[in-house]
């Protein structure tokens, strides 16, 4: 059995984590099996007692009104205000529609339900009933009762209605009127059945709740996106379910085919009355198109505007080109009239002008000018000659452009009265056009409508004789069998269950568990080396013997052991001082102290055991000691140490200093420099000092005397500290106010601790090859046990 010298909290194997949780979880194993067969027993139970269930199918085809489909709507297609294609989507929505599965529920009585009595389960009768339930009248609440009653037999004539648990009943006959809140009824019994002798329990459920019940259930599935869809439903009574599947896909069709005529009546009737007030206005459109052409003389309208629009547009003509020439004349004019006798005129052509002749004269006689000039001056004679012809030109080409002025201007007045009399003709055709155009076209529009509606009503006609129904049933409902129950994915189910379950107790336990429980707990939480841990001991007195072979002795000689690495450094010569100390009162310091002690004297060293706890003295509970001791030293004058310690019975070299009376200033008596001698006499006559201290986070008298300590061993209880506190315990680690301290774990579990997370190194737990720990069989061995 080997241990670390100096176990780490490093988490540098970081990989174990894994299998370490799985051991912590086997070591339950217990809760596991129990779980696992719980949930096997629950599931056999419920695969054997539970209904079967049946499954029912049917397949139908929705017809598409845009490929061959008759529907009233269609008559109205071309003018795109109705919507003539059938959606399934549409369609799968009505037929899991409530209202729908509500007619269905009545029109098959599946609001009421009947059980006969059986031993464990009573089984659902549908259609072979040993009797029924004729119903003269429902009552008005009929369909929002719920109910529930017994019929129970009483003779080949009579029978009883008691309540649901059998009690206050009536005697009926068969055949017999029986009235009640559900109306009035009778109960018929079945001609072929002579007798029953089991009781029918009738369940009336309401109409809506029975209804929904159903329309859940239905499964309607779409084929391939085609208009093919399946309708399916799962239910105990296999005939019941292909009863509702039918009469569901009847229902739909009845509904549709009855909407469809409620349409065509309405059209019909829309169409007829239409079609009277239309007559009526094509009539009176017509009169007033004969009216108006009387008394506008109207033969052709068209030909009479194009020979008038003809007329003025070429007079028209004629005045723009008049128009043209007096505007060239005035220019003419203006030139001539400011030109010099001796410059040349434009010589510009024009219809009927005098003047042109003149101008052309002017020109030459100008050109015959500048050529003399030439060879000669003006003093020729011959240039004199032609100045004075030009002089009486040029007078009498303005008087020939101004007579022809007055001459256009003329004839453009009377070309323009012309213009406007055709123009006027012109322009009351538009007027003529259009209202004539309004009476024609409220003549069409009438006649359209007219012929329109005319067709539309033979077409609702014909509709109304042959009206064929919206689904079509490609296959009617049909049995796909018993819908078994896979058992073993129940049972597969069931184990992956009953681990669950003590797993999530367990987790949560874990969970909301924030006590210390193992070193697992405390490893990689804090940097303080651990010294070891010891098992949960048989009596919380115990203390060590010469020939104690527990668990909790081998584990404080472990710790005794690892203690020796800590006080390396104090030479073997030297007495070596250890302190023992907790977080918390309860940890059981004092335990680990007496029995360090006790393992540290039985191997020939010279120990003293000294009750510093002056609070709570705890060493007396252990060991039989004098009511004096430490305290009573400190507080008395030339006080002899030697007369408070005490020798143990048992023991060659295991002395006591007792606590002593608990004194009423604990902190003034602990800082008094007459302890700090005692402790420096007391390491010169014995080779080993174990101090039993008090809690070092409730009060500061541990940290008044932890000078005079070599090591400190600081106690941590299992399932009892708080793991918050370990963060209390690092940091005195890490301000070094404790000296050379390490973690004893008590009061472990040691089969958890060791029997699974250490399965090589520890597994056969402390003591092994002692043979002085009685093995500890199971209860169910016990029950075998040979004789």
């Amino acid at each position: 059995m080997q241990n670390s010298p100096l176990p780490t909290t490093d988490t540098s194997q970081k990989s174990l984590d894994i299998k370490e949780q799985l051991f912590i979880y086997l070591s339950y194993w217990k809760w596991f099996v129990l779980g696992v067969l719980l949930c096997l027993v629950g599931v056999y139970f419920y695969l054997r007692y539970s209904v079967p269930q049946y499954g029912v199918s049917a397949t139908i085809l929705i017809k598409d009104e845009k490929k061959g489909g008759s529907s009233e709507l269609s008559a109205f297609s071309d003018l795109n205000i109705f919507a003539g294609k059938n959606n399934v989507d549409n369609e799968i929505a009505i037929l899991k529609s409530k209202t729908l599965s509500q007619g269905v529920v009545s029109e098959l009585g599946l609001d009421l339900t009947y059980y006969v009595e059986g031993r464990v389960i009573n089984p659902e009768l549908y259609k072979d009933l040993p009797l029924s339930i004729q119903f003269k009248e429902k009552s008005n609440r009929y369909y929002s009762i719920d109910t529930s009653f017994v019929i129970s037999p009483v003779s080949n004539e009579a029978f009883k209605i008691l309540r649901f648990d059998k009690s206050k009943g009536k005697t009926y006959r068969y055949g017999q009127v029986i009235t009640s809140n559900l109306g009035s009824f009778s109960v018929e019994k079945v001609a072929n059945i002579e007798s029953f002798d089991n009781d029918i329990f009738v369940i009336k459920s309401r109409l809506t709740s029975r209804a929904n019940d159903y329309s859940n259930r239905v499964q309607i599935v779409n084929q391939n996106k085609t208009n093919v869809i399946q309708l399916s439903i799962v239910d105990n009574v296999e005939q019941k379910g292909i009863d509702y599947l039918n009469m569901l896909i009847q229902k739909y069709n009845e509904d549709a085919v009855a909407d469809r005529n409620q349409i065509a009546k309405s059209t019909e009737k829309f169409i007829n009355e239409r079609l009277e007030i239309i007559t009526n206005e094509l009539e009176g459109v017509e009169k007033n198109a004969e009216t108006f052409k009387r008394e506008n003389r109207l033969t052709n309208l068209e030909e009479d505007a194009s020979l008038n629009l003809s007329s003025a547009a070429e007079y028209e003509r004629s005045v723009v080109e008049t128009e043209t020439e007096i505007s060239i004349v005035n220019e003419l004019l203006k030139s001539v009239s400011t030109a010099d006798s001796q410059e040349l005129v434009p010589s510009i052509y024009l219809p009927s002008n005098p003047a042109a002749v003149l101008i052309e004269q002017h020109n030459k006689l100008i050109l015959e000018r500048q050529r003399l000039l030439k060879s000669g001056t003006t003093s020729n004679p011959q240039v004199k000659n032609i100045d004075k012809q030009l002089d009486g030109l040029k007078s009498s080409i303005m008087d020939g452009l101004k007579s022809q002025l007055a001459t256009l201007r003329i004839t453009k007045n009377n070309l323009a009265r012309q213009e406007n009399r055709y123009n006027s003709k012109v322009g009351r055709v538009p007027t003529i056009d259009r209202i004539f155009k309004g009476i024609s076209r409220q003549q069409q529009i009438k006649e359209s409508l007219y012929l329109y509606l005319l067709e539309k009503r033979e077409e609702t006609a014909i509709s109304l004789a042959v009206t064929s129904p919206k689904a079509k049933i490609i296959d009617a409902a049909f049995a796909t069998g018993q819908v078994t129950l896979n058992r073993k994915i129940f049972y597969l189910a069931a184990i992956v269950l009953g681990l669950l379950i003590p797993f999530g107790i367990i987790y949560l336990l874990f969970l909301l568990d924030t006590k210390v429980k193992t070193r697992q707990d405390i490893e990689g939480k804090v940097s303080i080396p651990i010294l070891g841990d010891i098992p949960k001991s048989d009596s919380s007195d115990q203390i060590i013997k010469a020939n104690s072979r527990s668990s909790s002795a081998e584990a404080i000689r472990i710790v005794r052991t690892n203690l020796e690495f800590i006080l390396s450094h104090v030479s073997d010569e030297k007495c070596k001082t250890i302190f023992v100390t907790s977080s918390i009162p309860k940890e059981g310091k004092t335990f680990v102290s007496i029995n360090l002690a006790t393992t540290i004297a039985l191997s020939g060293k010279r120990v003293l055991l000294i009750g510093l706890d002056i609070r709570n003295p705890k060493l007396e509970q252990y060991v039989d000691l004098p009511g004096k001791g430490l305290t009573n030293f400190l507080t008395k004058n030339n006080a002899d140490i030697k007369d408070f310690i005490v020798k143990l019975d048992g023991y060659e070299n295991f002395y006591a200093l007792p606590s002593g009376v608990i004194p009423p200033n604990p902190v003034e008596l602990l800082m008094n420099d007459k302890l700090n001698e005692l402790f420096e006499k007391l390491k010169q006559e014995y080779d080993y000092i174990v101090v039993d201290t008090a809690p070092v986070s409730m009060v500061t008298d541990t940290l008044l005397v932890a000078k005079n300590a070599d090591a400190f061993i600081y106690v941590m209880r299992a399932n009892y500290l708080d793991k918050r506190m370990l963060k209390f315990a690092d940091n005195l680690y890490k301000e070094k106010k404790l000296p050379n301290m390490a973690i004893v774990l008590n009061d472990t579990d040691w089969k958890k601790t060791y029997g699974y997370g250490y399965g090589y190194g520890y597994g056969y737990g402390y003591g092994y090859g002692y043979g002085a720990e009685i093995e500890k069989k199971p209860w169910y061995k016990t029950l075998f046990k040979s004789k």
